[in-house]
């Protein structure tokens, strides 16, 4: 309850702003742990579906022309993907770490990530 200055204003106390602040603080370090895990969790998600359109794309080329394509711009220019999906988990820029037949063109795409999933396996391992 706001209480009242020798003019007849209301206003906070002292002690009522610290407990407003105290509040606050405790519920937004209850939030971090918990944002941090979904953020995390959509990290994921959106690694396992970037590599999943892209193996899709590279099968469906190789289905179509019996070889695979010599880089992933070639999915693009031949309408398997619309884009080349980035490596969420990855170095920004430097893009899939690409896995080459000994015939030539790209077998599969792997993230160049050093981090672990939550399931305790690498990214380069998925």
């Amino acid at each position: 309850m706001a209480a009242q200055s020798r003019s007849g204003e209301a206003g906070f106390t002292v002690a009522e702003m610290l407990v407003v602040v105290l509040i606050v603080g405790l519920v937004a370090a209850l939030a971090v742990p918990s944002v941090q895990g979904a953020l995390k969790r959509a990290e994921e998600a959106a690694l396992r579906q970037n590599l999943a359109v892209t193996r899709r794309a590279l099968d469906d080329h190789f289905a179509d022309t019996a070889t695979y394509p010599d880089t992933l711009e070639d999915l693009v220019s031949g309408r398997y993907l619309r884009f080349i999906p980035e490596d969420p988990t990855g170095p920004r820029g430097q893009g899939w770490a690409l896995i080459e037949v000994s015939g030539g063109g790209i077998e599969d795409v792997k993230s160049r990530s050093e981090g672990t999933g939550r399931d305790g396996i690498p990214f380069r391992e998925w």
